[in-house]
């Protein structure tokens, strides 16, 4: 796979695989790989099929994505002492949760050699508020702004 990545980009970096270009990247990859000619879907499309299990190509990339994603979170824990926990947010993970559970994502996560004892007990964690982000900032503004926060939330 990365293979393929690489004849098509030069330098395959993280992003050319664990976002939702990246979840294309890696259908096609596989794709080529395996020898078979599929028509470009989108990230939205080889998600649905995966999770319906309506096409095998769209299941190993999503599967790909989960171990490789597990992968550079284990190591951005590794990275920066992440003791209280990762979080991953994003457009995808939100909608496959369950998928991830299921997947080798914690397995890749932990699969640091010496370090995997470090990581077995560092939690990760998928955030779904569609704001997130909007609140990390409000709460970082005060208490009046913390209002804000809480009303966000309740909206949601």
């Amino acid at each position: 796979i990365i293979r393929q990545l690489r004849s098509r980009f030069g330098h395959v970096s993280a992003e050319r695989a664990i976002s939702g270009p990246g979840l294309e990247n890696l259908f096609s990859a596989i794709a080529a790989t395996d020898g078979i000619q599929v028509a470009p879907l989108s990230a939205a499309d080889i998600t649905e099929k995966a999770l319906i299990g309506e096409c095998k190509v769209c299941t190993d990339a999503l599967q790909t994505f989960c171990g490789f994603l597990g992968s550079f979170a284990g190591n951005v824990a590794l990275t920066f002492r992440a003791s209280g926990g990762v979080y991953i947010a994003g457009g995808i993970s939100p909608r496959i949760v369950e998928f991830i559970r299921n997947s080798d994502f914690r397995q890749r996560f932990e699969a640091k050699g010496r370090f995997s004892q470090y990581l077995q007990p560092i939690p990760s964690f998928i955030v779904k508020h569609p704001a997130a982000a909007l609140c990390g900032l409000l709460s970082m503004l005060g208490s009046d702004e913390s209002k804000s926060v809480k009303a966000l939330n309740r909206a949601n």
